[in-house]
């Protein structure tokens, strides 16, 4: 069974790549994308002896010892853009972890700051990691917008692209070419909506607490030091003053004017079927379906009616389904869940 059930995975992974690669050159957009130095772009966040750069500048390695974790981001804040980077995840035993590559300004607005963010949570020996993605608008983190996934490859083995696209109209997470989530700005969502200039992140850390089935399995420092490696940076947007928002000489005040010409940031029929592949087989929470937390979907949810029949008014699938049910824990303020709901996390 349990071969059987590695080649059903194999078998979507091929068709998700197949369709991508029918109708859409490989990496074509995101070959074209310049890649930035660490240091032209970049800065220490956190945990310098455990941030460790390449010769030629242009990888770095993030590292979570038992006494700190570590941690980058961009030297500017942007107003809207394109931000990737191609990152190698740390192997073997990695319950308790949490590593985020996400955009935020929570530095200059502490309190009403928005984010976009990929965050992926550690495991226990051999089962996989899995990962969220979420918005924030305006401090918004008691609305929660997380969607919760597994991967179709071990993100330990090689290095993957991870992209966010963000301007006025939409935000696209990508992983490689896929697109695997769209939120189309719906002007009912008023602040939640990201607006404020953002810079890009990436860190990791200590999450014993909550990261691995909520908290059950902790770091287990025997296999520190944990590392996840950083290529391939790209920022690609106007840098601007967070205070009066105003671009840097040369850019345009008008998100359109640069991201809708290029191929990424408009998803061709094409994509979007490999995106809806995506979700049916590899996403297993959406707060578009969690009637507990929002009765009414929040406005920019486009419910599917055979889709929703999937998944339990908390908002994950239902049993039984061919989907891995393993389950990551936000923040506690985001969503509470059973100790049921949380053994399920492996």
């Amino acid at each position: 069974m349990e071969k059987l059930h590695s080649l059903s995975n194999r078998i979507t992974c091929l068709s998700l790549l197949f369709i991508l690669n029918l109708f859409y050159p490989a990496n074509a957009e995101f070959n074209s994308l310049t890649r930035i130095p660490f240091s032209k772009g970049f800065s220490p966040l956190f945990g310098d002896g455990n941030l460790m750069r390449s010769s030629d500048d242009k990888s770095v390695r993030l590292l979570l010892s038992q006494y700190t974790g570590s941690g980058f981001r961009s030297s500017d804040l942007y107003n809207h853009g394109f931000f990737s980077a191609k990152i190698k995840l740390p192997s073997e035993y990695t319950a308790g972890i949490v590593m985020a590559f996400y955009t935020t300004n929570g530095d200059v607005f502490e309190k009403t700051h928005d984010e976009l963010d990929f965050e992926f949570l550690g495991n226990i020996r051999g089962k996989a990691w899995r990962f969220q993605t979420n918005v924030y608008g305006n401090g918004s983190t008691s609305r929660g917008r997380e969607e919760r996934y597994s991967l179709w490859f071990d993100p330990s083995k090689e290095f993957h692209r991870y992209s966010i696209l963000w301007t006025t109209k939409k935000i696209i997470f990508y992983i490689d070419e896929i697109p695997i989530r769209q939120i189309i700005h719906n002007d009912e969502m008023g602040g939640d909506y990201p607006s404020k200039p953002m810079s890009l992140y990436a860190t990791i850390w200590d999450a014993s607490d909550w990261a691995t089935s909520g908290g059950k399995y902790k770091v287990n420092y025997k296999y520190a030091p944990f590392v996840a490696e950083f290529t391939d940076l790209v920022l690609h947007g106007c840098a601007v003053d967070p205070l009066q928002e105003i671009p840097s000489p040369g850019c345009s005040e008008n998100d359109d004017d640069w991201p809708e010409n290029i191929n990424y940031s408009t998803l061709k029929p094409r994509q979007l079927v490999a995106m809806k592949k995506f979700r049916q087989k590899y996403m297993y929470y959406s707060y578009c379906y969690d009637t507990l937390r929002y009765p009414i979907p929040p406005p920019e949810c486009e419910v599917d009616p055979l889709e929703r029949q999937q998944f339990k008014e908390t908002g994950r699938l239902k049993f039984g389904k061919k989907h891995h049910r393993r389950h990551g824990k936000r923040r506690s303020q985001v969503l509470n869940l059973s100790k049921d709901e949380e053994r399920d996390d492996i």
